[in-house]
């Protein structure tokens, strides 16, 4: 049998998530301790969904209205269906191997990327139980496990960065429970913690945010594992958060119940205060636009961008070339990453992790160094601004225990002997 699988357009370059950038193109400037606005602010304007033009709330799925038959190459009758609906599992046509799934658009393939088309000849599975299942038996336990390439499926024709399937299982999306629109990205840290930058959640009270972790593609429910979503119940912002240079700009977020780890669902690991920072393969993750204002487009499957990061010194070199010019000073509590024209982390990125390899590189297991802040234009060859994590470990560790939670659940050496991951 020869079914088609389907191919989502994602037409819209968010040509990565990297230079730290929520139009937070605001600049910092030691003489009056302020930032002026050269661009646009964090969270203001269009970072209110993540779809073109009319902003779609993420709550808003896109469903089949009727089940769309096709032909197959050989002639036979198909019908799109969920991908691991149908059994046997199809075997897909052409270029297309077994278990992958483009996301290029067809207009000949399924409508939606995680749909298959059947045979008629073949079975439909209507799942007894769509709960989160278990990680892998005999997979490393603990925090910071990358799936590498997602798991269920591999994407093929994703050139414009999608992250795979549950690959990154820490990276979470925060949302306005008004409205269901999207504010800004953000880690789990803990089954009740989330990790995010402060602006992403000034003035916001409690019972005005949820969190989503496990999402994918925001446009469909079709993954075989659903998301979970909590409620935010309380902000715990650095108290020396300042609003317009953005120092300090990291926030603990306390959730009203726990997330249940799972396979696309897992906590991040985070940084000793003596993590080595000379590292050129860390990803950063998210929901980001491809560019500012209401010409940029919300992407619909979660973008992955590798970069390095970049010194302190060598960053505040390449911001002082740009319109900032050579009065600005790099802020200590910011980390730069990117630099590389064309990868870049736009509006509606805030808050979301940049992470690094930690520990023997056959266990996958990343640690998140920063958050992304603000950063100079979008896709140009600036690095961008984050939040350094690795110096606020301290305050994190403070504020976990004060809240009566397990720090070891996100320390590398010590979270596989959690009893989360018992």
């Amino acid at each position: 049998m020869t079914p088609f699988s389907k191919a989502l357009v994602v037409a819209f370059a968010i040509v990565g998530l990297a230079q730290a950038q929520q139009p937070i193109d605001k600049i910092f400037f030691p003489e009056n301790d302020t930032i002026l606005n050269f661009a646009n602010r964090v969270g203001e304007s269009d970072n209110s969904g993540f779809q073109a033009g009319q902003p779609d709330p993420l709550d808003a799925i896109v469903p089949t209205v009727r089940p769309q038959t096709l032909l197959t190459a050989q002639g036979e009758r198909c019908t799109c269906v969920p991908y691991f609906t149908c059994q046997p599992p199809p075997e897909f046509a052409e270029q297309n191997k077994f278990n992958e799934i483009n996301v290029n658009y067809n207009p000949e393939s399924c409508q939606d990327v995680l749909d298959v088309c059947c045979r008629d000849a073949d079975s439909l599975v209507v799942p007894m139980n769509n709960t989160p299942g278990e990680p892998p038996v005999g997979r490393p336990r603990g925090c910071g496990l990358r799936n590498i390439g997602g798991i269920d499926f591999t994407l093929t024709g994703n050139f414009n960065n999608e992250a795979g399937f549950g690959e990154f299982p820490w990276t979470v999306a925060i949302i306005k429970t008004q409205d269901g629109s999207s504010t800004c990205g953000g880690s789990l840290i803990h089954p009740n913690l989330v990790l995010t930058g402060a602006h992403c959640v000034q003035g916001f009270r409690k019972g005005q945010l949820k969190v989503r972790a496990g999402e994918w593609d925001t446009q469909t429910t079709k993954e075989r594992l659903p998301y979970q979503e909590r409620a935010v119940t309380r902000v715990n912002s650095h108290p020396d958060f300042n609003p317009r240079s953005l120092a300090n700009d990291i926030a603990v977020l306390e959730l009203d119940s726990p997330i249940q780890p799972a396979e696309h669902i897992n906590v991040v690991c985070l940084p000793p205060v003596n993590f080595d920072t000379r590292r050129t393969d860390c990803f950063a993750s998210g929901w980001g636009k491809d560019q500012f204002g209401k010409a940029g487009r919300y992407s619909v499957i979660m973008k992955k961008v590798p970069l390095p990061l970049v010194p302190s010194s060598t960053c505040e070199r390449q911001l002082q070339a740009t319109r900032l010019t050579s009065r600005f000073r790099l802020h200590q509590t910011f980390i730069c990453a990117g630099g590389e024209r064309g990868v870049d982390t736009c509006e509606g990125d805030g808050g979301a992790p940049l992470v690094c390899p930690i520990g023997a590189a056959s266990e996958n297991r990343y640690a998140q160094v920063g958050s992304v802040a603000w950063g100079i234009g979008c896709h140009d060859a600036v690095p961008g601004v984050y939040t350094n994590v690795i110096l606020f470990r301290s305050w994190i560790d403070n504020v976990v225990r004060t809240l009566g939670f397990d720090t070891t659940v996100y320390d590398a050496t010590q979270s596989a002997f959690s009893s989360l991951f018992a």
